[in-house]
Order: C-alpha cells, then structure tokens, then sequence
C-alpha cells in the first residue's frame, strides 16, 4: 500500500521509538530476506555501530515498550511465521502514508537525524535510489508540506533539515544545535568588504562542502555506504542465526 493515507493519527515518537520504528524501515530495504525481524534482531540493528547518530545501546525491554508504543499507534505490527518466536514489521507506508522513496529518506533521518541534503540524499540511496539533489528536494518538498520534514536552516548549499515525528521540546533542541552560520541568512555582499566576503562564504559552509564538491562528497558517501550495507548484512545474519538456535532450543525443549 505505498502512498496510501494514514490510517492512524501521526505523533511525536520518543526517542526508543524513533530508533525501532528507523530500524525496520531500514532492514525492510536493505536486508529483506532477514525481515521481518525478531526481537533479538532488532535489538541488535537499534544498537548497530554503523548507520547510527548516536550509537545506542538499548535492552530488550526497552525495545519492547518501544514497539508496544508503536504498536497502538498502528505504526508496525506482531506477526508471527514458521515457529514460535514473534517478529516485527514497519506499517510505515500506511501510518505515514510515504512513497517508497519518502519512506528511505524518513527512515535515514530517524536513524541520524538533522543532516543537511546532501548527506541525505548519499544515505537514502542505499534504501531507494534517489539520483539527485532536484528529485531529494521534490520529496522534502511534498514530505514538509505534510510536517515530515522540518527545515532547520534557509535553502542554499549544506541546508539542515530533520524529520516531522520529534516531540517539541527535542527539536527545540535540534534547533538550538545547528550551528549560527547555519541557521542565520548571509549578510548580503554589501555589507564587508569585497576581500572578507569568500572568507565568509567558506567558513559558512559545513565542513564535508567546505572541502569538496557535492559529486565528491556523494560518491565517497556511497562507498561508505557500500561497507555499512555489508557490514549491516553480516549483522543481520548474526541475528538470524541466533533466532535459529533459540528456536532449535525451544523445541527440544518442547519435546522433553
């Protein structure tokens, strides 16, 4: 049901929620024949080291009230298949009622927050291709119109935005963050001396545009993206075998 309209009515998501609901999203595109997942595999890919801004180290009861939370508000689901042990899947399509594409680039910013759209556009594409700048900001564009994407700083080059499902008082903090040179407009070039202004240019820029141009940047994203796509399916499989033994486990169990 991609692109369908939201069932349920859209709400901030704690931060727990915000990492389990960016989770699936993410194992549903990158690894699905892992998917859905178990409990003891997504606590392993809430917790993974790559693809994550912060680095978590959440327990399984913290990721079980997170999914309970999302679970009423009808943002994934209980499913179970072959065996006993319970797994989880994203209704992210339906609740939020995202494309696919809108879905890779919600699920990244839940994963790492504000970043600004260059950064975005390289990390998204490992769940969807989205091949540039214009087509990202057809998607931010319909996904702000919606409240999805919040703009942190003015259109131009390294613009910081972050997405729409952040309890109040945590993008107050967001915004409190960005850094001045982002969030404030340029002075216009009147306004110094003709000598200071490529200075002020450079120093407003991030540091990743600063020092290479948007093609450098996305195509040493990609192949970072690449190692952190392997090192995610290693992981995965990691999990999988565990779910394997403990199901192997449960039923010697049973038929003793």
């Amino acid at each position: 049901m991609n692109g369908a309209e939201a069932t349920r009515p859209v709400r901030p998501l704690d931060a727990a929620e915000r990492r389990v609901l960016g989770t699936l999203i993410e194992k549903g595109k990158t690894t699905p024949d892992q998917y859905p997942l178990s409990l003891n595999a997504l606590v392993n890919g809430c917790n993974q080291k790559s693809n994550r801004d912060p680095v978590t180290s959440l327990d399984e009861e913290q990721v079980t009230k997170a999914l309970a939370g999302l679970r009423q508000c009808g943002a994934i689901a209980e499913v179970y298949g072959n065996g006993k042990i319970a797994r989880y899947r994203h209704l992210a399509y339906e609740w939020l009622g995202a494309s696919k594409e809108e879905l890779a680039i919600l699920g990244e910013l839940l994963l790492r927050g504000a970043q600004t759209e260059g950064d975005l556009r390289g990390r998204a594409s490992r769940m969807d291709e989205i091949p540039d700048l214009d087509v990202l900001r057809q998607h931010l564009d319909r996904l702000a119109e919606r409240g999805l994407v919040v703009w942190l700083s003015p259109p131009g080059r390294g613009r910081m935005l972050t997405h729409g499902l952040l309890p109040e008082e945590s993008l107050a903090k967001v915004r409190a963050g960005v850094g001045p040179a982002t969030t404030s407009p340029q002075p216009p070039a009147s306004a110094e001396p003709r000598g200071q202004q490529p200075a002020r240019r450079v120093a407003a820029m991030p540091a990743d545009h600063a020092t290479a141009g948007p093609a450098t940047t996305d195509h040493a994203i990609g192949r970072a993206g690449s190692f952190e796509d392997r090192l995610d399916a290693l992981e995965a499989e990691v999990a999988s075998l565990r779910d394997a033994v403990a199901a192997l486990q449960s039923r010697r169990y049973d038929g003793s």
